[in-house]
């Protein structure tokens, strides 16, 4: 069978070569045609040569094209995948280092917070022009599969605004699975579970080991005798005790999407591991992404000598697109956890919230499994993200400031560190820093420049947890 395949921000080398690899994995996929296309002609061209390689070392019948022409790209495409990271370092950079004049300490920064907020703001005029693309020139009924972060703006603009099916791809859930069948001293495919709620606060409801019931109790003292969770995952173990569920999230990411971690710098060293920047360090992934910025040139010979070796030494990874095109595309029924509106799938949250949580896929789509019921502490943690996720995404669509502030001030642990005056003069900071990326707060910006000039508000001096002290994108280029 022959269809085509877009990847929108293909010059995420590694991320690309790993899409690519699984949909090759498929027999009858051997002939599609796959169309990338980034923004970065350098780094779009890194990727084309290692995919062509792959294609040729396997005798494959697939055609491979790369373009910066999105449109061309998405011509006539069956399905899309986004990868896209809308103001790259730059505007990163912002997202961490003006919240943390104002106390506001993150790990991450992608997802909710101020600086997933924000990057929320970047990405959906860009998913809205993608979606734009594809109901003009892909195939009709085409499916747009979202990997880009913020998931659960991005996915929410997409279904409400962009007038195409969109599901939200995260791996979250498989990651955390394979913790669980560790601690437990399992194997993975010995582990059944159902895991629901929001992208990146997703609970393990319902484990199984060998099909014997896993209680609370046990997988405690799973994790807290491990030798290395035990350190790592010190706010999802205390998550663990106190809702009585484990979380999908690493250390790092959900200790900032709630109120109770990240607010007092003195104590911060309680719930944070320095081993590695996922587990809590401050601007941990910012430091991470931008000492890394030279990957793709020092892995590409790599990436390129592995694209050398036959299909059959490729391990099929756990990332949902290649099983989700192969079920609908062949029928094989494939069990995964997707990011798509509510619609009562999960009772207790929100209707018109974007939810993560099981479905399975076949020849007719994806089939979410309905009347799951999250524990109340579980349900309130999340609806008070989606609260902030559903005036973050009205803010975007509309370009309104005081929306987009009251967004921020709702954060959790915005909320718990930030009084009013605050969130309103670091959001009109945020604005002013991040202008070129928010067309729709054009109009915005000179006020909020006046305001800035005219503030009393008093910043921070603020270290925050991190090995180093968290830097801009240009000391970190010049100390090399």
């Amino acid at each position: 069978m022959s269809f085509k395949v877009a990847i929108i921000g293909a010059g995420s080398v590694g991320f690309t070569k790993r899409l690519v690899s699984d949909l090759f994995k498929v027999p009858e996929f051997t002939d599609i045609e796959i169309a990338l296309t980034d923004i970065n002609p350098h780094n779009l061209d890194m990727i084309r040569q290692i995919i062509e390689k792959i294609v040729s070392v396997n005798n494959l019948p697939a055609k491979v094209t790369a373009t910066t022409d999105r449109r061309e790209a998405l011509t006539g495409a069956r399905y899309i995948m986004s990868c896209v990271r809308v103001g790259g370092l730059e505007a990163f950079s912002s997202d961490i280092s003006i919240p943390l004049k104002y106390g506001v300490d993150q790990c991450v920064g992608d997802t909710l917070c101020a600086g997933g907020i924000l990057y929320g703001q970047r990405n959906i005029p860009v998913i809205l022009d993608f979606c734009k693309d594809i109901r003009e020139v892909a195939e009709p009924g085409a499916k747009f599969l979202n990997y880009a972060n913020p998931m659960a703006m991005n996915t929410w603009a997409a279904n409400a605004y962009g007038g195409v099916e969109t599901i939200g791809l995260c791996h979250g859930v498989q990651h955390g699975a394979e913790q669980i069948a560790r601690v437990l001293n399992v194997e993975l495919d010995e582990l059944d579970y159902i895991c629901a709620g929001i992208n990146h606060q997703t609970w393990y409801v319902d484990i199984r080991a060998k099909g014997r019931k896993i209680e609370k109790d046990e997988l405690i003292a799973g994790f807290e005798k491990h030798p290395v969770y035990s350190k790592q995952e010190k706010v999802r173990i205390d998550v663990l005790k106190r809702f009585g569920v484990y979380s999908t999230e690493s250390n790092g990411h959900l200790s900032e999407y709630l109120p109770w971690y990240r607010k007092r710098p003195e104590e911060l060293h309680r719930w944070i591991d320095m081993s590695d920047w996922i587990h809590g360090e401050t601007g941990g992934y910012l430091r991470h992404t931008t000492e890394q910025r030279n990957w793709f040139e020092t892995d590409f010979p790599k990436f390129l000598e592995e694209a050398g070796k036959p299909l059959t030494e490729h391990t099929r990874t756990s990332e949902h697109a290649s099983w989700i095109i192969e079920a609908i595309e062949t029928g094989r029924v494939y069990r995964g956890h997707f990011n798509v509106r509510n619609n009562g799938i999960i009772r207790n949250l929100p209707e018109d919230a974007i939810i993560e949580s099981p479905g399975f896929v076949d020849r007719f789509g994806l089939n979410m499994i309905e009347g799951i019921e999250l524990p109340l502490a579980c349900a309130a943690t999340c609806s008070a993200s989606i609260s902030v996720q559903r005036m973050s995404v009205e803010a975007a669509m509309t370009g309104d400031i005081d929306l987009l502030k009251l967004a921020v001030l709702h954060d959790p642990l915005v909320g718990a560190i930030c009084t009013p005056d605050e969130v309103w003069a670091m959001v009109d900071e945020l604005i002013v820093a991040q202008a070129e990326w928010l067309p729709q707060y054009a109009d915005a910006v000179p006020a909020a420049k006046d305001r800035m000039a005219k503030s009393t508000v008093k910043t921070r001096e603020w270290e925050g947890a991190a090995r180093r002290k968290v830097r801009s994108v240009e000391e970190l280029r010049s100390a090399g």
